[in-house]
């Protein structure tokens, strides 16, 4: 399906079932396919299921305009908005989750129902008031060192059918890093930790256990963070945790969604 936004920039996303609905946000060059292995499960358990493309990624549109994670968060209003959802549980890995927080920056929190932050630091740079930044991320090397490849994100394999349905979606609609790279600076240089201080629904933060990306112990801080925050460590997963270990990530997911395994 396709949905443009208030500045003329067409997204590309799926929508799902019925119910409660989900909205999934993948991370930076990522592709909304990630999410496959847990859809039917959210389905066949009652849930709508909304999927979104972000601008510069998957087969949402290339384009200069709203290179930063507060057009975004905007772009997440607007289609939730057309879509008329008003009670929605967030999933979000890696800048999908900071997505998500930059919402509840901007706008109303209570649209949402319940967070999920999949391998996401709520701060990326790493210094002396925050030590689970990205990788080797600091105000040393900002910016520069974000135009370095960033290496393999999974530990584990995924299925054989998410693999080849990301891979044809990256043959189809490959990604620009250059283009997007003033977005990716932007997404690093953000701190949401008084946003997850101040929100009032229950926020679940999932680490992967041996993501290359972030030590698994940010999710555990994190929660801390939250009135009602609750942290887990997948083992044997990398930062596409959903994707590398699903049935894992599906058995955290539903105690919080409180619904049966």
């Amino acid at each position: 399906m396709e949905f443009i936004t208030s500045d003329k920039v067409k997204l590309q996303y799926t929508d799902q079932g019925s119910g409660t609905a989900v909205l999934l946000l993948s991370g930076v060059g990522g592709y909304k396919e990630v999410f496959q292995p847990i859809i039917s499960p959210l389905l066949e358990r009652g849930f709508r299921v909304v999927n979104l493309d972000a601008r510069n990624q998957g087969a949402s549109q290339r384009t200069v305009k709203g290179r930063r994670i507060s057009r975004h968060a905007l772009d997440v209003k607007e289609l939730l908005d057309e879509l008329q959802l008003k009670h929605v549980i967030g999933i979000g890995n890696s800048m999908g989750a900071a997505t998500l927080f930059a919402y509840l920056s901007l706008f109303d929190d209570r649209r949402f129902l319940k967070i999920v932050d999949i391998d996401q630091s709520p701060k990326m740079i790493t210094d002396k008031t925050w030590r689970f930044g990205f990788k080797g991320l600091t105000w040393e090397n900002f910016p520069d060192y974000l135009k370095f490849p960033m290496g393999r994100a999974t530990v584990h394999k995924i299925n054989a059918e998410t693999f080849s349905t990301m891979k044809q979606q990256a043959k189809q609609n490959p990604y620009d890093a250059d283009l997007n790279y003033p977005f990716l600076v932007d997404h690093a240089f953000q701190d949401w930790r008084d946003v997850i201080v101040q929100m009032t629904m229950p926020l679940l933060v999932v680490a992967g256990e041996q993501s290359p990306y972030f030590d698994p112990a940010f999710a555990t801080t994190t929660a801390q963070l939250a009135k009602k925050g609750d942290a887990k460590v997948i083992a044997g997963a990398g930062h596409l945790v959903m994707a590398e270990q699903p049935d894992k990530f599906l058995k955290s997911l539903w105690p919080f969604l409180k619904v049966k395994s």
